[in-house]
């Protein structure tokens, strides 16, 4: 990844999760004056996955932001641009773990895997608080994955699913808790 493919990605998640982009002054400003918040932790993320010679400094910064906020995201997980992650706690995601673009992530939500091969998540998903997404399941694009759902089997495009375990409810709905989406 090149460092302007890397200020892309930064512009779009911090856009997702704050609303707006002043630039990327503005933004660092932002996230030293909010040290464990949303923004800085995908911000630390994204400069960590890169490499380099922030590389070290990410890491820490990641690392107790993830101590305190409950998060366990390793540096392996590939996600693509625009996470948001709401509510911004308790959240473990297996690193085999693949994330598409624009999606959202509540509290409380857990991505595993038993056999080493985690989910595969399409873009523009809504992931409710509660959720547990378990083995290697294909979850769809524009899906919404109702709040306390245990996933255990792949998931359609445009299906709205919820329940233990979780069945698809409509196709009518879906993605609709994504917003803000710029590039």
């Amino acid at each position: 990844m090149t460092k302007k493919e890397l200020l892309s990605i930064i512009k779009v998640d911090y856009y997702r999760t704050v609303g707006r982009w002043d630039g990327l002054f503005p933004a660092l400003i932002h996230i030293l004056l909010n040290p464990i918040s949303a923004e800085a932790f995908l911000f630390y993320f994204r400069i960590a996955q890169l490499g380099g010679g922030y590389k070290l400094i990410a890491k820490i910064n990641l690392r107790k932001i993830s101590r305190i906020r409950n998060i366990d995201i390793p540096l392996q997980t590939r996600i693509g641009k625009g996470l948001y992650l709401g509510h911004f706690m308790c959240i473990v995601i297996n690193p085999t773990t693949i994330i598409g673009n624009y999606c959202n992530i509540s509290q409380f939500t857990n991505i595993g895997a038993n056999d080493g091969n985690a989910a595969i998540i399409g873009d523009k998903v809504y992931i409710g608080p509660h959720v547990s997404i378990v083995e290697n399941v294909r979850i769809g694009n524009n899906v919404t994955i109702g709040a306390g759902a245990v996933v255990t089997k792949s998931v359609p495009d445009y299906a709205t699913v919820a329940g233990v375990p979780a069945k698809i409810l409509n196709f009518n709905n879906p993605g609709r808790y994504i917003d803000r989406c710029i590039d």
